[in-house]
Order: C-alpha cells, then sequence, then structure tokens
C-alpha cells in the first residue's frame, strides 16, 4: 500500500508523540528529492520530521539494451550525521513507500557506508583482502625465483 501525503500541520496531531518509521521520498521546496527512513515528533508545538540517513537517488538511463542504474549519493555530502532534522514547511510533498527495490537499495548503501565507517581499510569499497584460499601467496622474491625455475625448465626441454 502506498500512501502520500501532503504535509500540512493538522496531519500531524495524533495521540502518538514520536510517530512510526517509515521509508519516505520527499521533495523539498528546494527542488531537491531524497530518500530516508522517516519519523515524525510532535513533542514540541510544531511537528519535526527526524530524516535517518537521508540519501538522493538518481537514476541513469544508458543506451538501449544495457541496464539501468541509480546513483546513490549522500544528502549531505560533506557531513558525518546520520540524523537531520526538517520543519514541514520546507517539504512540498512526500510519499511513503514500500517498494522493496528502492528499500534494499538504500538498506545496501547504507550497510556498505556503515561498514566502510568501521573498516577504513578499503575492503567495503569492493576490494578483496587477500587469503590462502585465494591460490598460492608469496613474496616477490619467491615469485621470481619461481618463474625464473619455470623458465629454465621450459628452455631445458626445449633444448
Amino acid at each position: 500500500m502506498k500512501k502520500t501525503l501532503i504535509m500540512t500541520s493538522s496531519q500531524f496531531h495524533s495521540k502518538n508523540k514520536m510517530g512510526d518509521e517509515f521509508y519516505s521520498i520527499l521533495k523539498l521546496v528546494s527542488g531537491e528529492e531524497i530518500f530516508a527512513l522517516v519519523c515524525v515528533d510532535e513533542s514540541e508545538d510544531e511537528p519535526i520530521l527526524i530524516l535517518h540517513n537521508p540519501i538522493k537517488m538518481k537514476p541513469l538511463h544508458p543506451q538501449s539494451n544495457q541496464l539501468s542504474y541509480i546513483k546513490v549519493t549522500p544528502w549531505m555530502e560533506l557531513s558525518d550525521d546520520k540524523l537531520f532534522i526538517i520543519k514541514p514547511d520546507k517539504i512540498m510533498t512526500m510519499t511513503e513507500t514500500e517498494d522493496m527495490h528502492f528499500i534494499n537499495i538504500y538498506n545496501n548503501y547504507i550497510s556498505d557506508a556503515e561498514e566502510e565507517e568501521n573498516n577504513p581499510s578499503g575492503t567495503a569499497t569492493g576490494e578483496s583482502k587477500l587469503d590462502k584460499k585465494m591460490g598460492y601467496l608469496s613474496t616477490v622474491e619467491e615469485a621470481r625465483v619461481a618463474l625464473e625455475d619455470l623458465y629454465k625448465l621450459k628452455d631445458n626441454k626445449e633444448s
């Protein structure tokens, strides 16, 4: 079920001061479109929205017969904050989404970002750490000697 919400203060008044979290696509009055896990806080006189890890998603449409992609970037690229507070008057419209494609993209992006933050060695960026399961590991010197021996063996067989 998909809900479209037009932001008015009367929508936010209910018995519950802190609403449930939901995935939402927001169109801001600035023209930006963002995707975030949203919670409405009504504990103050004027309700506020708490955005958890807001991101921008931009569909990329390559030439025909190719896969389409979605470019994902943080909403605030220079900030390390995960929570942002926004007032309803800065939102043109918003819609709750249950589209699992977008939700999975969001969750994968957030988990990758958290993994990279917790493991800055570079393995979260798609790089692999070398281990014995990947094959023979050696030093450069050991590899040079092994290749020279192999080359010498090949020369002896050709003679």
